[in-house]
């Protein structure tokens, strides 16, 4: 299955790869995939997680199969059906599924935030419902998969900790991220790290409504001197607000950080292209607080 189709930069959109488990279909951003291949026999690990399959190695890389049926709690799956090789915050982790069902191209606005008792809890590991040709589509937030598997793989207050004790600064950022746990631990580490002047928002769209509102009263300085976003957000992503920001004279000026667990060589070309001033993934949380102190000092932006 071609997995490479193209994306104009900043368009807003997506493809979503779908598949299913039992009679429920499932989706993950087509980003995610470096390929897609036939289930095959995997070596055990002696005293891993209990959704940790095994490993194999497909062409010398070491991959760890995730059986995604067991993440669900929904029992374990059988051998047989496809593994979903993916590429994220520089791991490559197969999930076991069943049967791939095609891609569909939609605009982050059709996807729908999770409400009510689904999306009460911080662990909740839904991102999105997209309906399509009928039926709902569950957008899994496979990052968070991986961390609560192995917490190793998620932000480390300790980064933030090894820095040592740090001046307060005033500068004003704007976060857009939509994982209420991600947020919240985003926050806290500027906040540890000295940057106690935020505004957290939980999508690009959110985002942008408070670029426009300061822009509007004059404000922009006040309340936006830099800006962390996220790539995959409801609403709006990441490369939409970027696009919007470095395309208005009045908000160009202003460092855009996208903060991904997509950052790879492709999304670091579109990004670039888009006017990014910096890209890292999401276990550099450290690299982040390094980063946001350069662009103060090379932008001036507590003046």
């Amino acid at each position: 299955m071609d997995t490479n189709i193209l994306l104009e930069n900043g368009t807003n959109e997506l493809e979503v790869l779908e598949f299913s488990l039992g009679d429920f279909s499932y989706g993950i951003n087509v980003a995610k995939i470096r390929e897609i291949i036939q289930y095959q026999q995997v070596t055990p690990v002696p005293n891993s997680h209990p959704s940790i399959e095994g490993i194999f190695m497909p062409r010398d890389t070491m991959i760890t199969a995730i059986d995604l049926k067991n993440c669900l709690g929904r029992g374990e799956s059988e051998p047989g059906g496809m593994f979903i090789i993916t590429n994220f915050n520089k791991l490559n982790i197969a999930f076991h599924v069943e049967n791939v069902l095609g891609i569909h191209r939609v605009f982050w606005t059709e996807i729908v935030k999770p409400e009510g008792p689904i999306a009460s809890l911080e662990d909740s590991i839904i991102t999105g419902i997209v309906k399509k040709d009928g039926k709902l589509i569950i957008i899994l937030d496979f990052e968070r998969i991986v961390s609560d598997i192995n917490p190793e793989t998620g932000l480390k207050m300790s980064d933030i900790e090894s820095l040592g004790e740090r001046d307060k600064s005033s500068v004003p950022i704007l976060i857009a991220e939509d994982s209420p746990l991600l947020n919240k631990l985003i926050v806290d580490c500027l906040k540890k790290a000295g940057y106690v002047n935020l505004i957290h928002t939980e999508n690009g769209q959110k985002a942008y409504d408070v670029i426009c509102q300061c822009k509007n009263e004059g404000t922009l300085k006040d309340h936006v001197r830099c800006i962390i976003t996220d790539i995959e957000m409801p609403e709006m992503d990441g490369h939409r607000l970027t696009k919007l920001v470095k395309e208005d004279e009045a908000t160009a000026n202003i460092p855009v950080i996208i903060f991904s667990s997509l950052v790879n060589d492709d999304m670091k070309r579109k990004g670039e292209e888009l006017g990014a001033d910096a890209q890292l993934s999401k276990p550099e949380i450290g690299n982040l607080v390094k980063i946001i102190d350069e662009l103060v000092e090379k932008y001036h932006l507590e003046d």
